[in-house]
Order: structure tokens, then C-alpha cells, then sequence
């Protein structure tokens, strides 16, 4: 992790400590942004603090005091509050991202407002990224975030007790599984992953495990998280290009992420209702067990997509249940299935499945069709490393 990607997962962090504090979550959240660009401006001149996070809150919180004395008609009761800033050394007790996660999940907001407000306030991810992740104009997503941030500035800073807890797990859940697909794969730009991200989904979810051990869902997402990063050393080529599971070096896997999360995800199977995120957990380590590409017990695959579908049925399981269905019973029954999500507009624009019905056709020997779908899909797609990867699975069947 480079330092400025260290610097960037100590935001939430920050913000917890000024939330906890002030309250106001709206300014204070625009406060550590402003303290963010300070850093990236001075630091480089004038050399790296000694206590970054330290350097942080100080600078966010004369932000804020700043912005409070131009609250003239609440100045005399908010000043004094705002005005407390803590000595450059010092630095809270404890970590209130977990506190921060939950207060962005807030019941007062509706799910999206949910899952963008933690996006951006623990995720990190820019307006115009979570934009993206929503298939919303990004001017679109900053009145929603401006909106949400309004709605719970009163709310208080605290975890909530354990019945509202188990109510906002679910976003809580979905929110850390987004923040880690952003940085497992970035979805615009010149970077495939975003290893800072990637780690605080993998933080957060040690984080929710701990706070409820004995939940399945969160076992299976800590499990599913751990199964997917294992192959993250593998996943990139030299020029930055995308390395489809079928061709990574397996090698380079990381067995102990591997092992931790086959445990994880053998124990909570054993123990009641499977949920998603469990489910998936186990199509992935069927993955991870393979010894090679052709060793994956594709029909094991199929059946868990198949229950997947039933439990929690959306157009990216059927995508990835198609490619299953290929691999089992070959490439024309997987394009009937794909057929199925032409009319559907959650997906039906997206690269993603524009590239799995090339690659089907690859598969089924139709190489003019399926390089005209991989090119149509590399125009597609926001992000760089898919793109060259895309175009050379074009230039490979040229």
C-alpha cells in the first residue's frame, strides 16, 4: 500500500473521530474532504507529518470551526464546539468506522442513499465513481449524497443496539461487498485494482465478523472476500491488461487467504439457512481448490449458481450461470440462457454481458462473431486494463 493510498484509508477513520465529536455529520464529512486536498497539496512541499492522521482531524477541524464562524446565527452554540481542536499529537481511541458504517445505513434513509453515503464516506470512492456503480449522472448523486448527509446530521454516534443492528446488516453487508468490487475491479480509469479498498472491505468485513460472530451472511461475505483477493496477485499482465481466471498462474495465489476462507465458508454451510453471500463464498472456493483451470468441477459450479438464482435472483448471476451452463453443457445452451438478459435493462447495455456472449462464441467456434463482441465490449467498458484486455482477445482471433 503507498502512503497516499494509507493516508486515504484513514478518512473514514477521521471522520468517525469528528462525527463522534461535533456531530453535524454533513459538514464534518466536508471538512475531512477539505483537510484531503490540504494534505495532497502541502505534504509533497513541505514533507510528511509525523502523526498523519493526527495532522488529519487538527486540519478538518479548523475546517469546520471555519465554516461554523460563518454561521453567524448559530455561532455563539456551535463555536465552542467546534473551536476544541485536539493537539497535533493527539489521536482518538479507537477505530469508529465500524460506528461510521453503521450510521451511514441509517433507517431514516431510503437503501440507495444507504449504500452511496457509505460509498463515499467509508468506501472513499468519488461522486462520479459511485455515479457509475448506480447508472446515475453524477450530478444526479451528489443532490442524493447532499440529501443523505441532511437527513441524519442529527443522528446520534453510536453503534446501535443489537435488534437495529441486525435490521441494517444487510445494507451494511451489500455496502462492503461494493467497496471491495470497486477496488477488485475498478470500474473507470488506468488502475484494474484499487488495493486500498480492496483492503478496508476485507477490514470491514474482519470488523462485522467479530461484532457478530455467529452470522452466517457475514461469515460467507468475510469468506467470499478473503476467496476472491487470492487471486489478485494473478489477475494482472505486465501491461496492465486483465489475466482471465483461466489463464492466471496459479501460483501466485495466495494459499493462506485460501485456506482461511474455505474454513470460513465449510463451517457456516454446516450451520443453518444459506444466504448469498454464502453461496457465493462457495463458488469461489471451488475455484480456488482447483489445481488447474481444467480441474474446476464446472457442474458443482452450475448447481450452486442454480441455487444462487433461486435465492437471490438478478441478471449478474444469470451472466455468470450462463458461462457455467456453457462450460457443462456447451456454448449454445449458455447463449440461450444470455438471450434471456437481452431485454433486460439492468444489464443489457453493460460490457459485461456484450464480452461473455463473445466469449461463448469463441468457445463455440463462431471466432468473426466473437471478435466483433470482444471489440464491442472494449468500446464499452470505462475501464483501461479491460479494454486492451478485450482488445486482445479481438486481436487474437484476427
Amino acid at each position: 500500500m503507498t502512503g497516499w493510498q494509507a493516508v486515504r484509508r484513514l478518512a473514514p477513520e477521521v471522520l468517525g473521530a469528528l462525527v463522534r465529536r461535533y456531530g453535524r455529520f454533513d459538514a464534518c464529512e466536508d471538512a475531512v474532504q477539505e483537510a484531503l486536498l490540504a494534505a495532497a497539496a502541502q505534504w509533497p512541499v513541505d514533507g510528511w507529518p509525523e502523526h498523519p492522521r493526527a495532522w488529519l482531524l487538527t486540519v478538518a477541524s479548523r475546517r469546520l470551526a471555519d465554516q461554523v464562524r460563518s454561521d453567524a446565527a448559530r455561532r455563539r452554540r456551535e463555536e465552542a464546539d467546534a473551536l476544541r481542536t485536539p493537539p497535533a499529537g493527539a489521536v482518538e481511541a479507537g477505530d469508529d468506522t465500524l460506528t461510521l458504517l453503521f450510521l451511514c445505513c441509517h433507517p431514516a434513509l431510503t437503501p440507495p442513499s444507504q449504500i452511496a453515503l457509505t460509498l463515499r464516506a467509508v468506501g472513499g470512492l468519488s461522486t462520479a465513481e459511485i455515479a457509475r456503480a448506480f447508472l446515475v449522472p453524477e450530478a444526479t448523486m451528489a443532490q442524493r449524497i447532499s440529501r443523505a448527509k441532511q437527513r441524519i446530521k442529527g443522528a446520534g454516534f453510536a453503534l446501535p443496539p443489537p435488534a437495529e443492528q441486525a435490521a441494517r446488516l444487510g445494507v451494511v453487508l451489500q455496502v462492503v461487498y461494493l467497496v471491495f468490487n470497486e477496488g477488485y475491479t475498478a470500474t473507470s480509469g488506468t488502475r484494474l485494482v484499487r488495493a486500498e479498498l480492496t483492503a478496508e472491505a476485507i477490514r470491514l468485513a474482519r470488523e462485522l465478523h467479530r461484532l457478530v460472530p455467529g452470522d452466517g451472511e457475514v461469515a460467507g461475505l468475510l469468506a467470499l472476500l478473503l476467496l476472491t483477493d487470492a487471486r489478485r496477485p494473478a489477475r494482472m499482465a505486465p501491461d496492465g491488461s486483465l489475466v482471465p481466471l483461466s489463464e492466471q498462474d496459479r501460483t501466485r495465489w495466495d494459499s493462506e487467504a485460501i485456506a482461511e476462507g474455505v474454513a470460513l465458508v465449510t463451517e457456516t454451510l454446516s450451520r443453518g439457512p444459506v444466504g448469498p453471500y454464502q453461496l457465493q463464498a462457495a463458488i469461489a472456493a471451488v475455484h480456488d481448490e482447483a489445481p488447474t483451470a481444467e480441474a474446476t468441477d464446472w457442474p458443482q459450479i452450475l448447481a450452486l449458481y442454480t441455487l444462487l438464482e433461486r435465492v437471490a435472483p438478478n441478471p449478474a448471476v444469470t451472466l455468470n450461470r450462463a458461462v457455467a451452463v456453457a462450460e457443462v453443457h456447451g456454448p449454445a445452451a449458455g447463449l440461450a440462457l444470455l438471450d434471456t438478459l437481452a431485454a433486460d435493462e439492468r444489464i443489457s447495455a453493460s460490457h459485461h454481458l456484450v464480452s461473455v456472449r463473445a466469449h461463448l462464441r469463441e468457445m463455440a467456434g463462431d471466432h468473426d462473431a466473437a471478435r466483433a463482441g470482444y471489440q464491442e465490449a472494449a468500446r464499452r467498458t470505462t475501464s483501461e486494463p479491460e479494454r486492451r484486455h478485450l482488445l486482445g482477445r479481438a486481436a487474437r482471433l484476427g
